[in-house]
């Protein structure tokens, strides 16, 4: 089974695609973690990353799709994959075309106030990155990450004005995408009105859903 899972910034994408792995069988790939793998193992790929990374520049295209063939061609991933950061916009979903065939995208509906609400809330430790929610996912001790002790900080870019930004481009670069996919009739839409729902309630309504998908 091969799925797109799509959302703003935190509509859960990696929460939901993390719990759904294990229970279908196969990998969660996430664009970023290719990223951060790359670049951890110095391949090529990872060192050309960097250099646009640490100048504050988007990496482009063609290294992401390099990094994604690479990682598609691998064992784990004959059986199918969730796939999440890619694509981001309607010329990167038809060169996704040429890759792969995909058999369903799971779509985050979440309103924008819940994702401001949750995105400012959200803080990570300085050590790994390990990400905690101030309002759904709080540390056991208050400042301190659970897994390593270090300390918990807000990133800039977690600010409502930031965060208002970050929606409007994403809506607009997802209509798009997503009518790109309407029109083969792969998009399943799961909307999420509550602040805290429980991952598991979402996990199994998109389990239920894709039981209908042919194999």
């Amino acid at each position: 089974m091969k799925l797109l899972i799509f959302g703003p910034q935190g509509s859960g994408k990696g929460t939901y695609a993390s719990r759904l792995s294990p229970q279908l069988g196969i990998p969660h790939i996430s664009t970023g973690d290719l990223f951060r793998d790359n670049m951890k193992r110095g391949t090529e790929l990872g060192k050309f990353a960097k250099s646009y990374i640490d100048r504050g520049e988007l990496v482009p295209d063609e290294v992401t799709v390099k990094m994604l063939k690479e990682r598609l061609a691998q064992e784990d991933a004959q059986r199918g994959f969730i796939l999440d950061g890619y694509p981001r916009n309607k010329p990167q979903a038809e060169v996704l075309d040429g890759m792969t065939g995909i058999d369903a995208v799971i779509n985050l509906q979440v309103p924008d106030e819940i994702l401001i609400a949750r995105i400012s809330a959200r803080v990570q430790c300085r050590a790994a990155g390990h990400i905690y929610n101030l309002l759904t996912l709080k540390p056991k001790v208050s400042g301190k990450c659970d897994q390593d002790g270090s300390e918990l900080y807000q990133r800039a870019d977690d600010t409502p004005e930031a965060i208002k930004k970050r929606l409007a481009t994403y809506h607009e670069q997802s209509a798009p995408l997503l009518n790109h996919y309407r029109k083969k009739g792969l998009v399943m839409d799961f909307e999420i009105k509550e602040m805290a729902i429980p991952p598991e309630t979402v996990v199994a309504k998109i389990l239920q859903a894709l039981k209908g998908l042919k194999r």
